[in-house]
């Protein structure tokens, strides 16, 4: 992931913490890795939803249209990129 010049990185940990207690996975992601699908292991578009309205309510921003799709919620290391673009 690149960084723009002056903007802070988005912690990974407030993104895992958003996860574990929207996304109803059933298991703890401690330990996976950044990449790991989410969907792989349970996600689901329903849980995506309350997963978006918690990380906008956190970092105080809101998703656009275009990034609505599975690919911006599909890993940790995908909403960590999503995110830090739209506080660039």
């Amino acid at each position: 992931m690149s960084q723009s010049i002056g903007s802070p990185a988005v912690d990974v940990g407030v993104i895992r913490e958003v996860i574990a207690q929207h996304a109803r996975l059933g298991r703890d992601l401690v330990d996976a890795d950044d990449v790991l699908d989410l969907y792989s292991v349970g996600l689901t578009s329903l849980a995506t939803v309350g997963v978006m309205l918690a990380l906008e309510d956190r970092f105080d921003l809101e998703f656009p249209e275009s990034m609505l799709g599975r690919d911006t919620f599909r890993s940790i290391a995908n909403i960590q990129e999503a995110i830090q673009s739209l506080l660039a």
